[in-house]
């Protein structure tokens, strides 16, 4: 082509070239077993438009309108030729010296995906594919350097669409600029776009509205996961976070924790429909302070988003090998910390694929929305695992972990803590002088205190069993005790005290003891008395028994006649002693068995105040 062209001649070369990219296209889609040839030809085409792109260039440099002057014929067919830019029929991209977008044609930006005003300012590299990047830059400082056109296959990615293409590269000088500048014409190759449709990304109110719809639900979504009483419970609030924001808002989730005031690597997820286990491996085993930008967020505990990454080496490489984002494939990448009161509990690092919409300032407004109600869980879950440590702590010390065999007699119990997380009914069998001695009561009230206070009276009955002998004396001190500490709290409790077969019971309020006979009967004794901590002078009900082989005494909570039914009945005593009546043959485990099912068939399964059954039979 000459180096001066008329604007006529290169309007009528502007419709030609469009007639015949057109025609190729169109051969493409006819004749897809035969891409060589069209290839070919769109290569020849590309050529024709770098020169009608040199040639408008030219017509730009001609002499611009002064000021002052009224619009002349050449600054009419200036605004003609770049019209005719922006209506070019290949994709077309102006740079500066540094690899900027200064201008870019319509094809261009329906190719990528986003408008121009988007596109104009940012770095150009950034769409190529990160393994070829270098290689990129390279070819344009060769042409910015030598003038000679160079060609440069690749793949470009933005807006969720990946496209295989051949780029021409030259250098030009424009009309305005102080410095040369670079065209690239690109050739798509190939396209693959992952779940959009063709054209520019919809920014319209409708779609905004519909992706700050999606980041709500998300949101939702996270923050009933987190209230889950599976993960106050159990370690994993962490774990099935990342899973979430895997399924739903990334293609990588790396989680780390700070445990004893040091990051470490919780998890790592990558995409379900890819073989990465072993870099999953890989990664799980890294040390997070070696990722650049995690450490970053771990020290200054601030949230980045890398929309489009300049630079492949923010999570660090892979051991004795390539920076790990290369390694991924990521081409956007989200960090955010997991807050917490006294500093950052740790950090989520999300990664977006090329065949994936980057990460807005939008996302990171969610996920440090969502850091923040990770913190809060994390620290709800290591407040509710110290009161659940404490809990266990004071639940030992009203139940023992399992029962002492005693001589000539089977033992069984069963315990439900109900509704208190902290029990206050208690139950023990222990050692006395020439026997064995055994208690079950509780404090009134729910909580650590009443618990605190059933475990006082618990030991302090085996501590007083060394020198009293009589297990009534033993509840008449810690009565004294009770009064002495003035805390307004009352027990109610029955001891004995075993040697061979006689057994000297003792109640302090409680319910009385049902003694099953071998032959069915049932009778209770006298139980009864006044509660420990009530009176200086309480009055405490005694009994000896004398128990022969095959008689079941069994002692149980208030819980256990009280439990209720959905029309508000009252289990009883006479009810249990008719369960007990049909439990003649069986040993003690199987009778408190017995009680506990048929107590739960009829309230339902329901468990308001702590139960306790302890029975003891002759043998």
């Amino acid at each position: 082509m000459t180096d001066i062209i008329g604007l006529q001649a290169l309007e009528q070369a502007l419709t030609a070239l469009t007639t015949r990219v057109s025609s190729l296209r169109e051969a493409k889609s006819a004749y897809p077993a035969d891409p060589r040839s069209t290839l070919d030809a769109a290569l020849a085409e590309l050529d024709t438009a770098r020169e009608l792109l040199e040639a408008s260039l030219r017509e730009l440099r001609k002499t611009p309108k002064r000021s002052g002057e009224r619009e002349s014929g050449s600054q009419r067919e200036l605004k003609l030729l770049r019209q005719v830019f922006r209506t070019f029929p290949v994709p077309v991209v102006v740079l500066d010296g540094s690899g900027v977008v200064r201008r870019i044609s319509a094809e261009t930006s329906q190719m990528l995906g986003s408008p121009a005003g988007y596109l104009i300012g940012r770095s150009f590299p950034l769409f190529v594919d990160v393994s070829r990047r270098a290689a990129f830059r390279s070819h344009l400082t060769a042409v910015q350097q030598g003038g000679q056109t160079a060609t440069f296959q690749t793949r470009l990615a933005h807006q969720g669409r990946a496209h295989t293409v051949q780029l021409a590269i030259t250098r030009l000088t424009m009309p305005g600029e102080p410095q040369e500048m670079i065209a690239i014409m690109i050739l798509p190759l190939e396209a693959q776009v992952a779940g959009t449709s063709p054209g520019p990304v919809d920014r319209s109110d409708a779609a905004l509205v519909l992706a700050s719809a999606r980041r709500q639900e998300l949101l939702s979504r996270m923050t009933r996961l987190l209230l889950d009483e599976e993960s106050l419970r159990q370690p994993v609030t962490v774990t099935r976070a990342a899973r979430l924001l895997a399924a739903e808002s990334a293609d990588w989730v790396i989680a780390d924790v700070v445990r004893d005031g040091v990051p470490r690597r919780a998890c790592a997820l990558g995409p379900s429909d890819k073989p990465v286990t072993q870099l999953v491996r890989l990664i799980e085993g890294m040390n997070p302070l070696t990722a650049p930008a995690i450490a970053n967020v771990l020290t200054g505990g601030s949230g980045v988003v890398h929309e489009m990454l300049e630079e492949d080496t923010l999570l660090g490489d892979v051991p004795g090998g390539p920076p790990l984002l290369r390694v991924m494939g990521a081409a956007s990448v989200l960090i955010v910390p997991i807050g917490g009161e006294s500093g950052v509990l740790g950090a989520l690092t999300l990664v977006r694929l090329r065949d994936r919409e980057p990460f807005s300032l939008a996302d990171l407004g969610l996920m440090e929305e969502i850091g923040v109600h990770l913190g809060l869980a994390l620290r709800a879950r290591r407040s509710f695992q110290t009161r659940s440590q404490a809990a266990d702590a004071l639940r030992t010390s009203v139940v023992p972990r399992s029962l002492p065999n005693i001589p000539g007699f089977e033992a069984a119990a069963i315990y439900h803590a109900g509704s208190s997380p902290v029990g206050a009914e208690f139950y023990d069998v222990f050692p006395v002088q020439d026997g064995w001695g055994f208690a079950l009561g509780g404090a009134a009230g729910k909580g650590e205190e009443a618990a605190s206070v059933s475990a006082m009276v618990r030991n302090g009955l085996r501590v007083l069993s060394v020198w009293e002998s009589d297990p009534g004396e033993a509840l008449r001190k810690l009565n004294q005790a009770l009064i002495a500490q003035r805390n307004g709290m009352f027990v109610m409790a029955v001891a004995g005290f075993v040697r061979s077969r006689k057994i000297r019971l003792a109640s302090a309020g409680h319910h009385p003891a049902a003694l099953l006979q071998p032959d069915g009967g049932v009778r209770f004794t006298a139980g009864g008395g006044v509660p420990l901590g009530i009176a200086p002078e309480a009055e405490m009900f005694d009994e000896e028994l004398t128990l022969t082989s095959g008689q079941t005494l069994v002692f149980y909570s208030d819980g256990l006649v009280a439990s209720q039914n959905e029309l508000g009945e009252s289990y009883g005593e006479s009810r249990l002693a008719d369960v007990l009546a049909r439990c003649v043959t069986q040993s003690p485990a199987a009778v408190v068995k017995t009680l506990e099912e048929d107590r739960h068939a009829f309230s339902g399964g329901r468990v308001w105040d702590e139960i306790v059954i302890l029975a003891l039979r002759v043998v």
